[in-house]
């Protein structure tokens, strides 16, 4: 199983790079930060200097989407990281939550999004693709590589990343969901005629090495709320109880009021009360090293290749070290 780093690109940036070079030193191979131009930094400038300062770290944003950049310049983007630094990108994308939504425009579809990853797969490895009935390609690229993994909750998001994506991205640790969401992206790549073991699947969620569990749920409640923007638009979608979404996903936001973006993936976010203890215990990582390990053998018994550690909280180094110490070797040995 392979470990990621996901970070906020708050300022400074200096301190996201500082980061990521201690969890390059802790074994973790991936090194990711959210996309959100109006809340954050911008994550491009900062994975240079993270490639910089790191020797192995692949990075990349979890997630981007198809429209704060036109598929034609996060290609090039990304292709100009690969050219510096050695293929070692990759492009987690979704429909866009705040990126879009602070802005004032809807998420993507999900037609806009299946037809950008493979334009930007397509132009990021020095093919042609098709952009609005025009051929292109960007002639200056030499041996590119960029896998694009697709984050989704909904079935038809899910039967996508199967069919299209190099890799499933998850934004919860729960087992039950874990393994029926891995099930259904699995069985739209084999229904494709592709070979499902070749789909990367990578969960993403908080983790929080420590013995006072009340506290780490409150350092990682917010988690709850951000995954229940995306839970009730498929309530929305779907309805309540359809079948087409298991309860176990949906059932926690009947509460939910609203949700400020200000305070997004925020320790102190106060629109996440609505999210019970239960849910936190199942969505993040909880507990002394040894849950996290129990937990993360359950995950990598159901196929998962990585887990991603969301360090939105008050303890970022410490957890790193406690994975660097006794997590990811358990895990890798």
């Amino acid at each position: 199983m392979d470990f990621g780093l996901v970070l906020q690109a708050d300022p400074p940036a200096s301190a996201v790079v500082t980061l990521m070079r201690r969890a390059e030193r802790n074994g973790f191979r991936y090194g990711w930060t959210f996309d959100s131009a109006v809340l954050w930094q911008e994550p491009f400038v900062i994975y240079s200097r993270i490639l910089e300062h790191t020797e192995h770290l692949i990075v990349g944003p979890m997630v981007t989407n198809p429209s704060t950049r036109t598929p034609e310049v996060t290609a090039s983007t990304f292709a100009t990281l690969n050219e510096m630094y050695g293929n070692r990108t990759v492009c987690g994308i979704g429909r866009g939550d705040s990126a879009m939504r602070v802005a004032g425009r809807k998420p993507n579809t999900l037609a806009r999004l299946g037809e950008a990853i493979g334009v930007i797969r397509d132009l990021a490895e020095g093919r042609e693709a098709d952009i609005g009935g025009n051929r292109i390609k960007i002639p200056w690229i030499r041996d590119g590589k960029l896998p694009v993994w697709m984050a989704a909750y909904g079935p038809k998001a899910l039967a996508m990343a199967g069919r299209l994506a190099d890799g499933f991205i998850l934004q919860l640790a729960d087992p039950f969901l874990t393994e029926w969401m891995v099930k259904a992206v699995r069985q739209a790549a084999a229904d494709a005629g592709r070979d499902p073991s070749q789909v990367t699947i990578c969960v993403a969620a908080p983790a929080y090495v420590g013995d006072d569990l009340a506290h780490a749920r409150e350092q990682c409640r917010w988690f709850g709320g951000m995954v229940g923007n995306h839970v009730a638009d498929l309530v929305a979608r779907y309805g309540e109880h359809s079948g087409m979404v298991p309860d176990e996903l949906t059932d926690y936001i009947k509460a939910r009021k609203g949700y400020d973006y200000a305070h997004h993936g925020r320790a102190d976010n106060p629109d996440t009360a609505f999210v019970p203890d239960a849910i936190v215990d199942r969505f993040c990582l909880l507990g002394p090293a040894e849950a996290h390990i129990e937990r993360l053998r359950h995950l990598k018994a159901l196929g998962v290749d990585q887990f991603a550690v969301y360090a939105m909280h008050d303890a970022k180094e410490s957890t790193i070290d406690a994975y660097g110490a006794q997590i990811i070797p358990a895990l890798t040995s």
